[in-house]
Formats: C-alpha cells, sequence, structure tokens
C-alpha cells in the first residue's frame, strides 16, 4: 500500500504538467453541463473535477438583447395627479390625424373636385374655404370649374388661392369662372410627391418629439414627491406611447408612398 502511494505521489509532477492539455481537451469536449476547474493536491496529487453553474454564452445575450422588452401599462387613474397620460395620448393621435389630413390635402393625384376642398381663400371679409365661396365641379378628368357666381367679388382672391395652393396648377379665369387644367400626372410628379410625403411624415415625428420630451420633462419635475420607480415607469409609458404613435405613421407612410408611385 505504502508502495503505491508513492508511485501515485511521484505521478504528480506528470499531472501538473500535463494540466493545460487536459483543460483544453475538456474545453473543446463541449461537455455540458458543468464547466470544469481544476484544483491539484500537491500531497496526493490528485485532479479535483468540480462542478460549475453553467454561464450565458455571447449568442445567447445577443439572442435576449434583440428581444423587446415587456411593455409598460399604467393606470392612467393612480398617476393623473403627476400626469394626464390619456390627455397625452389623445394629442398624440392628432398628430397622426394631422398628418393624415396632411395626405389628403396635398398629395392627392386623383382628379376630383374635392382635390380643392383645403384651399382657403383670403377675402377682406376674412379666411373662407374656396368650396364654401364657389361651385367647384369635374367637367373632365383634365379640367375642374370654380364657378364663383355667389361671390364674385372673391374670384381673383380664390385665383390666386389656387394658384398658391403648392400643387403646381395654374388658373385662368373667364368673368367669374375658374378654369383649372389639371397637369397629366408624369412619374416625376409621383416621386416628388412621394419625397414630399416624407417630409410631412418627418415634421409629424418632430412635434411628436417635443411632446415626448415636454411630458417626460414634466414628470420629473414631480421627482421630489415621487419614487424614482414611478418616474421611470412613467418615463417608460411615454416612450412607449411614442413609439406606438412613430410606428403608425411609417405605417401610413408606406401605404401613401405605394399610392403614390403606383
Amino acid at each position: 500500500m505504502a508502495i503505491v502511494l508513492r508511485q501515485m505521489y511521484q505521478l504528480g509532477p506528470t499531472f501538473y504538467k500535463f494540466q493545460p492539455v487536459l483543460v483544453r481537451s475538456v474545453v473543446q469536449s463541449r461537455i455540458r453541463p458543468a464547466a470544469l476547474f481544476l484544483d491539484n493536491c500537491k500531497q496526493c496529487g490528485v485532479l479535483h473535477v468540480i462542478q460549475s453553474r453553467q454561464l450565458a454564452t455571447k449568442k445567447t445575450k445577443v439572442k435576449a438583447k434583440g428581444q423587446p422588452g415587456p411593455r409598460v401599462n399604467i393606470n392612467a387613474a393612480l398617476v393623473e395627479d403627476i400626469i394626464n397620460l390619456n390627455k397625452l395620448k389623445q394629442e398624440m393621435l392628432e398628430i397622426i390625424e394631422n398628418l393624415k389630413d396632411d395626405y389628403g390635402k396635398n398629395l392627392n393625384i386623383r382628379t376630383s373636385p374635392g382635390a380643392l376642398d383645403h384651399i382657403t381663400v383670403t377675402t377682406n371679409n376674412g379666411k373662407f374655404p374656396l368650396n364654401h365661396l364657389g361651385q367647384v365641379s369635374l367637367k373632365s378628368p383634365q379640367l375642374i370649374l370654380v364657378n364663383m357666381m355667389s361671390f364674385p367679388e372673391a374670384t381673383v382672391a380664390a385665383t390666386k388661392a389656387i394658384r398658391e395652393s403648392g400643387m403646381n396648377l395654374n388658373p385662368e379665369v373667364d368673368g367669374t369662372l375658374i378654369r383649372v387644367p389639371i397637369p397629366k400626372v408624369t412619374r416625376e410628379h409621383r416621386e416628388n410627391l412621394a419625397k414630399l410625403a416624407k417630409q410631412f411624415t418627418n415634421k409629424s415625428k418632430e412635434s411628436l418629439r417635443k411632446m415626448r420630451t415636454n411630458a417626460i420633462v414634466h414628470v420629473k419635475k414631480s421627482k421630489d414627491s415621487v419614487s424614482e420607480d414611478t418616474i421611470r415607469l412613467l418615463e417608460k409609458q411615454i416612450q412607449q406611447m411614442a413609439d406606438d404613435v412613430v410606428a403608425d405613421m411609417d405605417k401610413h407612410l408606406m401605404a401613401k408612398t405605394k399610392e403614390l408611385l403606383g
């Protein structure tokens, strides 16, 4: 027995010498579920293998990072003394509605009497929609007529408003009748309208960012009377609301661009 122990002790340096090789061998073999730690014993030369907790790999970390975090859903009634979330949401949705109005008023390539409805005429008595002052009708796909017989004194102002509407129109006056030729829709014109749609969308996003920033600043003013956790949750809720609106804007822009480009 003593001889056996003495031989094992003499083998100790050999284990120490090849220890790095053993470690690499264990790692390369991809043995799971444990990582292995090697520890030597100077008295007996025995190699101890200790099982440890498996750590997350870079691959699993990257996968978890790409997944969206949990959504926040704060009860608006519980924080109404800090900020009115329902009102804020409504104001954000109004930005989308205004964007849709801009699309309809300025990016309509289809010829129809309603294409001129958004034009506002400035008169001595104030500002009025064009269709309130004149009767708008479609004579042909390339010609819209505006009959100003009810308000002949506003004919000049109406003509000017049509010309300056940004729709690339050149109206012609015949007494109290305004003829509005509709230019043929070219590919270049469609592409310009698509660019204009993106400009409208970016402008709306900028308004949304300002609204979000103002809301967060307002929430932070309550930090002396509200816990930091509540402040952080409200900030996340506001950011989440803004992100939802931005996603909706992008959907409308995509659909409008597809419509314009055909």
